[in-house]
């Protein structure tokens, strides 16, 4: 299984209501892509603030595997969603961390 998490340094100016429009539109391509086990998003919680440098809000996809996950990369949906977030983000593309981890 691969899990691909994802830290998001959300503009000042970006309101809930956005960021939850994000994290629902991420949300449905659970039904529009195979091999996709899970979806999961919210705040960063953590009491190392001084650690989390602005990234406030993080999202993960747990996939079947990597080719689950590669058709998930490249996908229209999924590419329309990123690009909503660099739109949102600090630095734009500067303001997403990606980390995929085997498990």
């Amino acid at each position: 299984m691969i899990r691909h998490f994802v830290l998001l340094r959300f503009r000042d100016d970006v309101t809930t209501e956005q960021k939850q429009d994000i994290f629902d539109a991420l949300a449905g391509l659970q039904a529009h892509l195979e091999g996709v086990r899970g979806f999961h998003a919210g705040a960063n919680v953590s009491v190392e603030t001084d650690l989390i440098r602005g990234f406030r809000e993080a999202f993960w996809f747990d996939f079947e595997d990597a080719n689950a996950r590669d058709a998930y990369l490249v996908d229209e949906k999924h590419q329309a969603a990123g690009a909503r977030i660099v739109e949102h983000t600090v630095g734009g593309i500067d303001g997403v961390i990606v980390v995929d981890l085997e498990l």
